[in-house]
């Protein structure tokens, strides 16, 4: 379910050369239209390549104006479906309204650490990249990679 922009709520993040969902979208789908000549809108972001969408929704929940919705798949909601999320300071509303009218909230944590208080390598070995040529080095019995084994090529 791509994302797509309501101009009528976007202001561009104030005139900045780069907008929140510019700057979190991680396959740079995101852009502001400066003098209007994209989408007739000047100064509002807009997703150049919707169908491209990794439908990662990072752009729907940075959006400070609550400017950025999902649009489904006509095949999966032809009409009348939004999702709509509402952000706090410590949650998102995810609001979901459904073809019928029926609507549905969910409440969810932004976070439930403090920033920076996460080591993601904690308790791993340290990587010797002297053996990294070798057969094997990225195999489960080495714990490189967590999955099914059955699913991995070792030599």
């Amino acid at each position: 379910m791509p994302t797509f922009v309501r101009t009528e709520k976007c202001d561009g993040c104030k005139g900045q050369d780069r907008t929140a969902c510019m700057y979190i979208c991680p396959h740079d789908l995101m852009k502001l239209d400066k003098d209007g000549s994209d989408t007739g809108h000047a100064m509002k972001s807009y997703n150049q390549e919707p169908e491209q969408c990794w439908e990662c929704y990072s752009c729907v929940k940075i959006c400070p104006q609550n400017a950025i919705e999902v649009r489904h798949y006509a095949d999966i909601v032809p009409l009348g479906g939004s999702v709509q999320p509402l952000r706090g300071t410590d949650s998102i509303m995810w609001t979901i309204k459904f073809r019928n009218g029926n609507m549905k909230r969910f409440k969810f944590p932004i976070r439930t650490t403090a920033e920076g208080s996460i080591d993601p390598y904690a308790g791993k070995p340290e990587a010797d990249m002297s053996k990294i040529e070798e057969p094997g080095f990225f195999c489960q019995e080495n714990g490189y990679r967590a999955g099914d084994p059955s699913e991995l090529i070792c030599k």
